[in-house]
């Protein structure tokens, strides 16, 4: 299955690792830092239009084509979706 998360974007749910709410983040030093340094090295990619609600952190593991070992990348968007509109898409919230 998929997840749209915004703009024409879709991720498989099998790379989801997890959906953060943008507002509660930013209150927690730790989140913030994390968040500030995942900026610096260039893993958050701000889909939003720069009106982000929600994080979502990502993880896609791939074969290296020279030496057949896993290679792992990790890919934070930032959306203009809420965090609980995409826990719904994903099926990972009923209320």
């Amino acid at each position: 299955m998929f997840l749209h998360i915004g703009k024409d974007l879709v991720i498989p749910l099998k790379e989801l690792i997890a959906i953060i709410d943008a507002e509660s983040a930013l209150k927690l030093e730790d989140t913030k830092n994390f968040l500030k340094v995942a900026g610096e090295e260039g893993f958050i990619y701000d889909i939003s239009e720069g009106k982000i609600k929600s994080y979502i952190i990502t993880e896609k593991v791939d074969k290296d084509k020279d030496n057949f070992s896993e290679v792992r990348k990790s890919v934070i968007y930032g959306s203009n979706i809420s965090s609980t509109t995409l826990l719904k898409r994903a099926g990972l919230l009923i209320i």
